[in-house]
């Protein structure tokens, strides 16, 4: 098994500490070393120029089927040469009433190359399993959906 740490930021600055006026930017440090800002969601008073835990939490879904996916159709000796998905997150009221991300629709578009070309029922089989196997698709109870694009 393995462990995943990163380092989380956050320094107030100059601005008062006050709901309305505190910076809600914040920096990740990841194990690898990588660094990306971060902040709250434009909702929340955040910046708009960064990445929000919310779209964190989609792109982490979305990365994790990829790779999944990717594994799935190499092992099976299809030609996978892109690989699109332009997915969308959903928050809402759960059903004990709080905001959270209830739905995740992940919309993968793929261009194979080679003679062995999957069909419509492979690729369904192999999203399925590429959600089945998904470290963090298993780690979450967002409901989540792949409606492959072609």
């Amino acid at each position: 098994m393995s462990v995943h740490r990163i380092t989380l930021t956050w320094k107030r600055g100059d601005k008062p500490f006050e709901y309305q006026k505190y910076s809600r930017d914040h920096t990740w440090k990841f194990d690898g070393g990588h660094e990306m800002q971060a902040s709250a969601a434009p909702a929340y008073l955040g910046n708009p120029n960064l990445v929000d835990p919310e779209e964190a939490f989609v792109a982490s879904l979305s990365s994790c089927q990829m790779l999944t996916f990717l594994a799935i159709a190499a092992k099976k000796k299809f030609v996978l040469d892109e690989y699109l998905d332009e997915a969308t997150g959903h928050m809402e009221k759960n059903a004990e009433g709080k905001l959270a991300i209830t739905r995740v629709t992940l919309r993968p578009k793929l261009k194979f190359s080679g003679e062995k070309q999957p069909t419509a029922a492979e690729i369904e089989e192999m999203n399925h399993a590429a959600h089945d196997q998904c470290f963090i698709a298993n780690s979450v109870k967002t409901e989540i959906t792949i409606e492959t694009q072609s």
